[in-house]
């Protein structure tokens, strides 16, 4: 079965506090990641809580970047999701992980739109996959 896209799920653990609580800071790394990764920007938010944490998404034409952080545990909860196999995952991951200085990193891949269709009527045709893959 052929699937329409994948959805990378990144932990990245042992962040800077004060990186993960500048919204500007967070919007720069992701919209970064999304630019070297080559993908195609749409628009960006990023939103800064009371008292800490930002969460932001980058909206592509493949899909999104999306993050979540808690500056209290340096942690953050990183989403890429996109159709197809055009972007680069590995360099946006590098990009993310560089920028958060994480000294810790889980990485979670998976298959998206396993349809049950014949093959001529999917144009995205990423292999299937589900993979977890532990990173210190």
């Amino acid at each position: 079965m052929k699937s329409l896209g994948y959805h990378l799920i990144l932990e990245l653990e042992g962040c800077p506090e004060t990186i993960l609580n500048d919204r500007e800071a967070i919007g720069k790394v992701m919209v970064d990641s999304v630019n070297r990764s080559g993908a195609t920007m749409i628009r960006s938010f990023f939103h800064k809580f009371a008292p800490q944490g930002v969460s932001g998404v980058v909206i592509i034409s493949e899909s999104h970047f999306s993050i979540h952080t808690w500056p209290e545990y340096g942690y953050a909860a990183v989403d890429i999701f996109t159709c197809g196999d055009q972007i680069d995952m590995d360099v946006a991951v590098e990009v993310i992980r560089a920028g958060l200085k994480a000294d810790g990193m889980q990485k979670m891949l998976l298959s998206r739109g396993m349809l049950d269709l014949p093959d001529e009527m999917i144009r995205h045709k990423p292999e299937p996959c589900l993979r977890l893959v532990p990173e210190t």
